[in-house]
């Protein structure tokens, strides 16, 4: 069985066209040594016989370039065989390869010339056998429509199949779009959002204290070209997800908090444990959750202070940040950074909470189930 498979496997391998030719060839051997050893002979014949070979066995080549041409080629020498020469026992199962393939490799409409070139081949090789069976038995009919209905069955599961791999191709790429577009937000977002509050300090200290503002835009340039260093890692990981270590997590929230308490507000972090070990994607989803939940506090809420505690244990990370800030207005509206935590959570099946603290500000809370098989250490 296992030698089996292993030789349908290496056929399957093989070019289509180099496939349809070796059977054509076989096809052709096996009928034209049936009427070289048949009994009694031929006579002068056999030359035309040969021919009619040649012709039914070579169609069986064409069976998927020109599948309908093909069957009508090989039906008219069956019945020819059956006609002018007593009929050939291989003939009817070679013209069944064909019969086969019009249904498996024409276009539903063009497939439906299958059963119409049929019947007048099968009543033609009937009427060769002789009067005692000039009668097609529908027994016969049934079977030959049953092979052209399995192959039109076949084509149809094809081309379901392909169509549904379209659409994984496309779902895979709208979910790839919109993987690039959370990452970027959340990167360029935060950076933008701490350069713009450090550079604004520093133009209303830049008369009066210059050393200070020195210090400040000092501070911009380091985040600006930690932002690019983190681009870059982004942009070239996001389709090599083998490189998954490249991507920041909860080891990268020191620099996280640094950037941030440059923009003036405070930070404090607990992660328990210290040093938990979690999947790649689940670790990079947390750090974001927690870069644009400090971003909305000192962009949207105006907050000094912040706390972000990070959870580990069981089957789950408990991810809660919240600030001192303005706090959520009456009836507020989702917007792109809420969304994208939102979507980073549901890609887990986790849930996540939002609204007003006990600090006064905003409150973020996310669960993120591990992964099965996984456990935070």
């Amino acid at each position: 069985m296992h030698r089996l498979a292993a030789l349908v496997s290496w056929v399957n391998g093989l070019p289509p066209r180099a496939v349809d030719t070796a059977l054509a060839a076989v096809a052709v051997a096996l009928v034209a040594t049936e009427r070289l050893t048949s009994t009694p002979s031929l006579g002068a014949r056999l030359p035309g016989a040969l021919a009619l070979a040649v012709v039914l066995g070579g169609s069986l080549a064409f069976r998927r370039r020109a599948p309908v041409v093909a069957f009508a080629v090989g039906t008219a020498a069956l019945a020819a065989d059956a006609l002018w020469l007593d009929p050939a026992t291989l003939s009817p199962a070679i013209n069944l390869v064909g019969l086969y393939s019009v249904g498996r490799e024409a276009s539903p409409r063009r497939s439906l010339w299958g059963p119409m070139i049929m019947l007048p081949g099968i009543a033609a090789y009937f009427v060769g056998e002789g009067p005692p069976q000039a009668v097609v038995p529908a027994s016969v009919v049934f079977i030959w429509l049953l092979v052209w209905g399995a192959g039109y069955a076949g084509a149809r599961r094809r081309e379901r199949q392909e169509s549904e791999r379209r659409l994984l191709r496309r779902t895979a790429v709208t979910d790839e779009r919109a993987r690039i577009a959370r990452e970027l937000h959340d990167l360029l977002g935060h950076t933008m959002s701490v350069m713009l509050v450090q550079t604004g300090a520093a133009r209303v200290v830049l008369d009066g204290d210059p050393a200070k503002a020195r210090e400040i835009l000092g501070g911009v340039e380091r985040t600006g070209r930690e932002a690019l260093d983190e681009l870059d890692r982004v942009l070239g990981v996001l389709r090599r997800d083998e490189d998954a270590d490249l991507r920041p997590g909860l080891d990268a929230l020191p620099r996280l908090v640094r950037r941030t308490e440059d923009a003036g507000m405070r930070v404090r972090v607990r992660v328990e444990p210290e040093r938990p070990e979690l999947p790649g994607t689940l670790d990079l989803s947390v750090y974001r959750i927690v870069q644009e939940a400090l971003t909305n506090a000192f962009r949207h809420g105006r907050a000094a202070s912040a706390t972000v505690a990070v959870r580990c244990g069981g089957q789950r990370v408990e991810v809660e940040v919240e600030d001192d800030g303005r706090g959520p207005r009456p009836g507020y509206q989702l917007g792109r950074g809420l969304l994208g935590i939102a979507e980073r959570v549901a890609l887990f099946g986790g849930t996540v909470e939002h609204g007003r603290g006990g600090m006064g500000g905003f409150r973020l809370r996310a669960v993120l189930p591990l992964p099965s098989g996984g456990e935070a250490a």
